[in-house]
């Protein structure tokens, strides 16, 4: 690797801060629930957003003030997606850029807005008012964590990273927060991943860089198959590492992109790993294929399947639905050439050959399957390609959490 992992998040990168307050948006919680990330000097900017025909009003917004390929900072709320909201929703969401942009001295179209949480409900556009001063006094370099603690919903864990590696002589850092849990099925899930980075890099290559790292990433994840309304993935990026600017598709942007990937995968892993009530991270990496689009999509449709995630929960080694969710994928492929192997911290074992069953042994691959994260391998033996997709197992916990979601 030409990088390596270093402290902190989406401050670790030259000029930026950030800060999270609890503004009163979640009703019933004292959770913060307002983020900020900014940077000190102006930058550039790129976004990948949710396919889903019904979109966020800050998917709108965000979209809109990032087509000059400029941007400086992100606001961003929990607890309520501001989606379905007609007109009142996209003024709302430009009223928080317009309210930001004053605090912080800046253009409105220098500000990306982000939404996370029910939807369907009015946006209190008074309480996040009301909490922009404050989140504007508290930016600082150490206010990641209160950052990324702001955006999370049903999340149980914090998802950050950071990374160095060397450009032109010059120390370059990317740094990033994400959160995610539930109704997940990219491209993309609800999630959203903010990136900053101290590169200097031409607008069209960090757009092209994103968007192909969101690829082998985040759009790679599925947790229960519903795709959300408010995904987006965004980077800032302010060219304080001084670096030649990376402006062809060189030794430079080949080194960035790696990290780059690095980054997303695992933040992909994260949220994957964070499935609401999920007890495992199920990676399904199919080798043996003819092209890399048909081994996404049979991996893809592997880590959906309900009936193989439920096997995983009660880790059953019940490869025989793996092959029944390869076989729905309409992806051409021989079935019986098919191997398949379990894989964890206890050890591998194969359990399917040439599509057919072979001996193996029970009590290791419960052994196997007992852990908290698992690979299923998939080899077709037709080609030479590979690609993994990343879910997690259905539990009880599951329906609980989205039986009562706006309680």
């Amino acid at each position: 690797m030409n990088f390596k992992i270093i402290n902190g998040s989406v401050t670790a990168p030259k000029g930026f801060l950030a800060a999270g307050i609890h503004c009163g948006i979640k009703k019933n919680s004292l959770k913060k629930d307002l983020a900020l990330i900014y940077s000190e000097v102006p930058s550039i900017g790129a976004g990948v957003y949710t396919k889903n025909k019904v979109k966020g009003a800050p998917i709108y917004i965000t979209k809109e003030h990032l087509s000059n390929k400029k941007a400086r900072a992100i606001i961003c709320n929990s607890g309520n997606a501001n989606t379905c909201n007609g007109q009142d929703g996209l003024l709302k969401a430009k009223k928080m850029a317009q309210l930001q942009a004053k605090a912080l001295n800046i253009k409105t179209d220098e500000v990306l807005v982000a939404s996370t949480g029910v939807i369907g409900v009015p946006l209190n556009i008074d309480a996040i008012k009301g909490g922009i001063p404050l989140i504007t006094k508290k930016l600082s370099i150490e206010g990641y964590e209160d950052a990324t603690e702001a955006i999370m919903t049903t999340d149980t864990s914090q998802k950050q990273i950071a990374l160095e590696l060397e450009i032109g002589s010059k120390t370059v850092r990317i740094g990033a927060t994400c959160k995610g849990s539930g109704m997940i099925e990219p491209n993309m899930g609800t999630m959203l991943s903010f990136i900053t980075t101290d590169v200097s890099i031409s607008p069209e290559l960090l757009d092209e860089a994103l968007k192909s790292s969101v690829n082998i990433s985040y759009n790679r994840v599925s947790v229960d198959g519903d795709t959300s309304t408010n995904d987006m993935v965004l980077i800032l990026a302010n060219g304080l590492a001084e670096n030649p600017t990376i402006s062809e598709k060189g030794e430079d942007y080949y080194k960035f992109i790696e990290a780059l990937n690095y980054l997303n995968v695992v933040l992909a892993k994260k949220i994957a790993k964070d499935g609401e009530g999920a007890t495992k991270l199920i990676e399904c990496k199919v080798t043996g294929a003819t092209s890399e689009s048909n081994a996404v999509k049979l991996a893809k449709s592997v880590i959906k399947s309900s009936l193989v995630k439920t096997a995983l929960f009660g880790s059953d080694a019940n490869w025989g639905r793996i092959l029944c969710a390869l076989g729905y994928s309409d992806v051409d492929f021989d079935p019986y050439k098919v191997d398949v192997y379990f894989t964890s911290s206890s050890g591998s074992i194969k359990v399917c050959g040439q599509g057919s069953s072979i001996e193996f042994d029970e009590n290791k691959a419960k052994d196997i399957l007992l852990q908290d994260e698992i690979l299923i391998e998939v080899n077709l033996n037709i080609g030479d390609i590979a690609a993994s997709a990343y879910g997690c197992d259905l539990t009880y916990d599951y329906v609980k959490i989205n039986g009562d979601y706006r309680s």
